[in-house]
């Protein structure tokens, strides 16, 4: 674990230091009432929050130095008010050495957990391969708060006998239930993507996994649980796409490298998955043109819900021409995350998740 010192900005990791010698100066120069103490009580104990070990024991010892030179100075050293002078000083520093240790050792629990959250999104939610038959393929997500690594948006790829098959989804609600959800879908998903013969069949097999988890789960579970789901089929030379949409924001389509972006909006999206009870019939598949040199890019609504200050929503349709040409799906994404992260200008309301699919050139 990197030390706390390597954590913050030089200014911060200087502010200890300026108060021990503000509240030394301050001392000296109004040594009848010592009016500089409470300023080097709190460089210890800002200290011991902010910087390593072995700076909050220099910043105890300055301390403690300069008040027995000021002691000196003045004649009380060895008097009793000499002592209560020093043991105060040394009661400051062991308190910022106390507080030191808990915030390292809090730190490192931290760290443990964050690297088990880490591995439980690469178990749940595997990066995609690079190269998936004639596609190139990049994805990525982001948390809202970014102390999570996990959440409730989910993509898949899947080379199947029908040709290669995708998915981005986000589930309704946040946390270990979201998580849950997650993990039953993207199975559901790459048990049924080999064996379906087509896209409403595959989210038919998606609806009864679901509904088989929601059966065992909370009464709430079963009357609000449901994901927003887009299906995607490339055809096995990945010039034709299929999509099915289960009322998930529509994909974008940028064409000669981006430099063209066209939503790709259902003429009749379906229900969300979850909410097969109410008797609806799954929505008919859409077939669109997918020439090489075009990719697909699939959001969650952490993009396009993203607001900036003045309230209005983020549209990659208008963004991104601007930001082209993309030779690669990396090269969308990362244009696309890092000009959301601007158009924001803070932390987002929603979690992040994208998948971008090129079609490659043939030989």
């Amino acid at each position: 674990m990197a030390r706390l010192s390597e954590q913050w900005p030089r200014y911060v990791r200087l502010a200890p230091w300026v108060l021990v010698v503000g509240g030394l100066v301050w001392d000296s120069l109004a040594t009848a009432d010592y009016w500089g103490d409470p300023m080097m009580a709190a460089a210890s104990v800002l200290a011991g929050a902010l910087l390593s070990l072995r700076d909050t024991v220099a910043v105890g010892v300055a301390i403690s130095v300069g008040v027995i030179v000021l002691t000196a100075r003045d004649g009380t050293i060895g008097t009793t008010a000499g002592w209560l002078e020093l043991l105060n000083t040394v009661f400051a520093a062991l308190i910022g050495l106390w507080v030191n240790r808990v915030i390292a050792r809090h730190g490192r629990r931290l760290a443990v957990v964050r690297s088990v959250a880490e591995a439980a999104q690469q178990a749940v939610l595997p990066a995609p391969p690079a190269r998936v038959g004639p596609l190139a393929v990049a994805a990525c997500y982001r948390a809202a708060q970014t102390e999570a690594l996990i959440g409730g948006d989910a993509y898949a790829v899947q080379e199947t006998p029908f040709g290669v098959r995708v998915l981005i989804a986000d589930v309704r609600g946040k946390g270990l239930r979201a998580v849950a959800a997650v993990s039953v879908l993207l199975g559901a998903f790459r048990e049924n993507a080999d064996r379906e013969p087509d896209l409403p069949a595959l989210a038919a097999g998606l609806e009864r996994a679901l509904a088989r988890e929601s059966a065992l789960g909370e009464e709430e579970m079963q009357a609000e649980g449901f994901i927003t789901a887009l299906l995607g089929e490339f055809d096995p030379a990945g010039r034709r796409l299929r999509l099915l949409n289960c009322g998930h924001p529509g994909p974008y389509l940028l064409a000669g490298g981006g430099r063209a972006v066209t939503v790709l909006e259902a003429r009749e999206p379906g229900l969300p998955l979850g909410m097969g009870g109410l008797g609806v019939p799954v929505a008919a598949a859409e077939e669109w043109p997918f020439a090489a040199g075009d990719t697909l890019l699939l959001v969650t609504d952490g993009v396009t819900e993203a607001r900036d200050r003045a309230g209005e929503f983020y549209d990659p349709a208008v963004r991104l021409p601007p930001l082209g040409p993309f030779a690669r799906p990396q090269q969308v994404i990362d244009a696309l995350v890092a000009d959301v992260e601007r158009w924001t200008g803070g932390p987002r309301d929603d979690d992040m998740a994208v998948l971008a699919v090129t079609c490659r050139p043939g030989p």
